[in-house]
């Protein structure tokens, strides 16, 4: 599911927020942030904090995240947390090429 999320284009990255609260363990004591779910009979929830980039409405940008989650985890709730947004991610044009 971090995936699913973390390849939508206007996604930074996932954030565990101010405290690193937003997490999952994995076996082997080995953490990822941004993704908490609450896997208690009658649960059903996902906890999602990403950054955002600029460039799409945050709503619009909602909807895609909890598609990506939902198309993973089937229908759970999805509670998200923007944490911070930076600016979006451009194109360096090339060098041009030296002359002797």
């Amino acid at each position: 599911m971090a995936a699913a999320v973390e390849a939508l284009p206007h996604v930074a990255r996932l954030d565990g927020g101010p405290f690193g609260t937003v997490a999952s363990l994995l076996p082997g004591r080995r953490r990822i942030l941004g993704v908490r779910l609450d896997t208690r009979p009658g649960g059903g929830t996902a906890e999602i904090a990403v950054v955002a980039r600029l460039g799409l409405p945050l709503p619009l940008l909602a909807e895609q995240v909890v598609a990506a989650v939902r198309a993973v985890l089937g229908p759970v709730t999805v509670d998200l947390t923007f944490s911070d947004v930076v600016p979006a991610v451009t194109a360096v044009p090339p060098a041009p090429p030296r002359t002797p």
